[in-house]
């Protein structure tokens, strides 16, 4: 299927924020000709590709993409995990040596939809926590000083794993209104970045709306735009057409990322990176990331079978198609080895089932409650201290200090607090650290998702699964409608899709892993897989 390719010159890795595998399939008769439908005639599209971890959270799984590692080997845990040399949660991403280069792009405290940010110590940021090279890491080795390496995203965390440590990431700061970088990538931004982001990219949206983008009787879902579980964000509003404001109100930008607008700003600053940086204009292949961050805030805060989700995901294949034009004008797609997946799935919102009689719910606080759950260990272990350091979803962390000067058998403790989670119905199953070490898990598949996801440490105690269709619906005070990073199926799902340098259509249907892809583009281009990599090349892309 993919023999007498042409040199790759661009590898353009292309990543969907919570894009589950079923969702572009639904859509595909509303799609015009140069995005999904352009991948589904010329691309060869797994249909059954499913991730193999725990926790689907947005850095676990760019990390993965970025690795071919699971995050038992990469180290991306969680969007947040506990430091236990500091005792404090850490993001991701960040990093206090390298401090970001606009002094105006703090981390933004007072985000609406994004509260991992909040958990941040830090402004600075680099790829230093991952744990395993990534595909553009193995590039830069392979073409050293000459292969050019950059990633682009509205999230630091969409952007800064697909880089590596070897390339340059931008993301989008909402309490900037531009996108920005750190001193671990520059000194000093490049004049083209400054241009971009003095030129009022911004501006057109203001006192404007998102509106829909077709004829209201176009729609699968027109008359479902008003939904009790939907959210309204900061006077967003829960039906079309959605306000965005005034340019200089307090959650202009933050809104611009709650629909199709934040992909259409990131498209724009991702064509001028590629024109002015001249990617794919020799015969050293370039790699370019671009991650679409617009599908994970709709789904959050409209559900997946939203009007909402259809029209973005209308508005995303417009944007796509657009990207693979501009690519195709010029590198030649020819010369371009495109990829498509996503960084996990997502779940219908519990309220849309429950019109359907179907089984979901929303946890309530008190299952997780370190308050509670260290007034029960008091009484069951007979102590008069706290145990638990924290919950920090989907992991409980004791305080090992304490456990160790009370001479507890940490074994003990974390089963004992397995036992108090499990008596919650809504709690599936809880997992303990010392369990996952010494391989005594139970639970078949789910057991090995979450030892997938153990590393010694960064993850908790106890590994918490909620049954299906459950999940924490409270986002630091911001009630979601829902919300990914479970074990199920739905948030595991996502689309893998290779496309360009006359790669030929197919779509196949066999089990394949997200894992697969940094191997398979590094056969491709006929470099060294990165050093964690557990996935295999896959064999209808092999040259």
């Amino acid at each position: 299927a993919a023999t007498a390719a042409p040199e790759v010159r661009l590898v353009l890795q292309v990543t969907v924020d919570q894009l589950r595998g079923d969702l572009p399939l639904r859509h595909m008769e509303q799609f015009g000709s140069g995005g999904f439908r352009y991948l589904a005639k010329s691309g060869i599209w797994y249909t059954n590709a499913n991730y193999r971890h725990a926790n689907t959270e947005t850095i676990v799984g760019h990390s993965s993409l970025a690795t071919g590692a699971i995050p038992a080997v990469h180290g991306m845990v969680g969007n947040v995990w506990l430091d236990r040399d500091s005792d404090t949660l850490v993001y991701n991403v960040e990093d206090s040596n390298y401090a970001l280069l606009s002094a105006n792009a703090d981390v933004d405290k007072s985000s609406e939809i994004d509260p991992t940010q909040r958990v941040a110590n830090s402004d600075g940021r680099s790829p230093r926590a991952l744990l395993s090279s990534t595909f553009s890491d193995q590039l830069a080795i392979r073409y050293p000083g000459s292969s050019k390496i950059f990633a682009v995203s509205v999230k630091d965390r969409g952007a800064i794993p697909l880089a590596g440590q070897s390339g340059k990431a931008f993301w989008f700061s909402k309490a900037a209104g531009e996108f920005v970088t750190s001193n671990y990538y520059y000194d000093a931004y490049p004049q083209w970045v400054l241009d971009w982001n003095r030129a009022g990219k911004l501006d057109r949206f203001a006192d404007t709306s998102w509106s829909l983008s077709q004829s209201a009787q176009s729609y699968q879902r027109v008359a479902q735009d008003d939904n009790d579980w939907e959210t309204d964000v900061a006077g967003f509003g829960r039906t079309f057409p959605h306000p965005w404001g005034a340019r200089d109100s307090k959650y202009f930008t933050t809104l611009l990322t709650v629909s199709p607008a934040g992909d259409e700003i990131t498209l724009d600053f991702a064509k001028t990176l590629l024109a002015t940086e001249g990617l794919g204009q020799d015969d050293v292949p370039d790699y370019l990331s671009v991650s679409f961050s617009s599908t994970d805030y709709v789904g959050h805060v409209f559900g997946a079978s939203s009007l909402e989700m259809e029209d973005n995901l209308i508005r995303l294949d417009r944007t796509l198609a657009d990207l693979f034009e501009y690519v195709d004008d010029t590198v030649g797609l020819e010369h371009t080895l495109i990829v498509l997946s996503a960084d996990h799935g997502g779940p219908e919102a519990p309220g849309y089932l429950q019109e359907l009689n179907q089984t979901a719910q929303y946890v309530d606080d008190d299952v997780v409650s370190t308050d509670k759950l260290n007034a029960d260990l008091r009484q069951l272990l007979s102590v008069d201290v706290d145990l638990v350091q924290t919950y920090f979803h989907p992991y409980v962390y004791l305080d090992r200090d304490i456990v160790e000067e009370l001479e507890l058998d940490l074994a003990t403790v974390q089963g004992a607090v397995a036992d108090l989670m499990l008596a919650h119905p809504e709690v599936a199953y809880a997992y303990t650290a010392s369990d996952i070490v010494r391989g005594s898990t139970v639970g078949g598949d789910i057991a090995d998702f979450v030892a997938a996801n153990h590393q010694a440490k960064r993850s908790g105690d106890v590994y918490v699964v909620f049954t299906s269709g459950s999940f924490i619906n409270d986002f630091d005070g911001l009630v979601v409608a829902a919300s990914h990073g479970s074990v199920w199926r739905y948030d595991r799902h996502v689309p893998i899709i290779f496309a360009g340098n006359r790669i030929k259509g197919k779509t196949v249907s066999r089990v394949v892993t997200p894992y697969d892809i940094a191997p398979t583009l590094a056969n491709r281009l006929s470099i060294e897989a990165p050093s964690g990599a557990v996935g295999e090349p896959l064999k209808e892309v092999t040259p």
